[in-house]
């Protein structure tokens, strides 16, 4: 697979992740989950667009999620919550997912993007 491929994948296994917090019971402020229609936009958007520079919209959205898992940790302990087990088994699976696809988006992504300006 290449690596703008990985970069879709990993989006959409974040989004994917999401739907599973969501489907656990995590409470999100609007329906659906922003986040899960964020990432599979910008899934379309980087397997869609021919533009060499496409990939990186993957990086940023991986590394917004990321942000905000950190930040919602901080603030109100709701991600490592998640991911310890506060929201139950689904609760801490679809943490899991969505944090390894944004992960995977982010490195695919820049990898993408690196070889696509050399």
């Amino acid at each position: 697979m290449t690596p703008r491929g990985l970069t879709v994948g990993g989006l959409i296994a974040g989004a994917l992740g999401i739907g599973l917090l969501w489907a656990a019971g995590v409470d999100f402020p609007i329906y659906p989950p922003p986040g899960m229609l964020i990432l599979t936009a910008g899934a379309l958007f980087v397997a869609l667009a021919r533009w060499a520079w496409a990939p990186i919209v993957g990086v940023l959205l991986g590394l917004f999620i990321i942000v905000g898992f950190i930040v919602s940790s901080v603030v109100s302990g709701s991600g490592t919550g998640n991911l310890t087990g506060d929201a139950g088994i689904g609760g801490t699976i679809g943490t899991v997912i969505q944090l390894a696809g944004v992960i995977v988006a982010v490195v695919a992504g820049w990898v993408a993007t690196r070889r696509a300006r050399t």
